[in-house]
């Protein structure tokens, strides 16, 4: 059984990464920031906290993280491992984390900066299907409409920049820190995420001795 968590600024292409590498070996991808975009389309009880913090670029709280993440756990369908993308996010989450699960390994896929911000601002997302675009690679046949539904094609709210400077300095000050606290068991794989998908997920194959 293999169990990851890939870690990187929004943006980074964290969870491109591990949608590659899940289907070839039979892992289960449990996206954080996936379950918190159900829990709003679908109005759950925690949904207008969730709205609010991600809004204004804030960091969810950790009780609700820490329920969200183990109640996704419980379901234990990863029956040849999972790939957890968007968590922890700061040292109290890496410590629940650690008391209360297993890890291989932390692939961090380090961006700098300027080249994240860049991303983020030309992401957009389809209101239809859900379906994810990146106008500088992956542009639509028609503006702002979607391939697959004819969807219109708006940019998230935590995306505006604001919201994404707030982000990446949490991040910076909250979340790269706890790769010190993964370090100290040996766990932590350091990948460039500036080179091309296909070049990243070789490169993530060959440091994580996957055949």
């Amino acid at each position: 059984m293999n169990k990851y968590i890939f870690m990187g600024i929004q943006g980074s292409g964290k969870s491109t990464q591990a949608k590659m590498l899940k289907d070839d070996y039979d892992l289960v991808h449990i996206s954080v920031g996936d379950i918190f975009r159900w829990n709003i389309q679908n109005h759950t009880k925690i949904a207008a906290r969730i709205k609010r913090v991600i809004k204004e670029g804030r960091l969810v709280p950790d009780d609700i993280v820490e329920e969200i993440v183990r109640d996704r756990m419980a379901m234990h369908d990863w029956n040849y491992g999972y790939i957890l993308d968007g968590f922890p996010r700061n040292h109290p989450q890496a410590q629940f984390f650690l008391e209360s699960y297993d890890i291989d390994a932390i692939v961090h896929i380090e961006v700098p900066d300027e080249v994240i911000l860049k991303r983020i601002d030309a992401r957009r997302l389809c209101v239809g299907c859900g379906l994810d675009y990146n106008l500088i690679e992956h542009r639509p046949a028609v503006s702002n409409k979607c391939d697959v539904c004819g969807g219109l094609l708006i940019r998230r709210p935590d995306d505006e920049e604001a919201a994404a400077r707030q982000r990446m300095k949490d991040y910076h000050e909250k979340t790269k820190p706890i790769l010190e606290v993964f370090a100290r068991k040996e766990l932590v794989i350091m990948i460039d995420g500036e080179k091309k998908p296909d070049e990243i997920q070789a490169e993530i194959r060959a440091r994580l001795k996957l055949e």
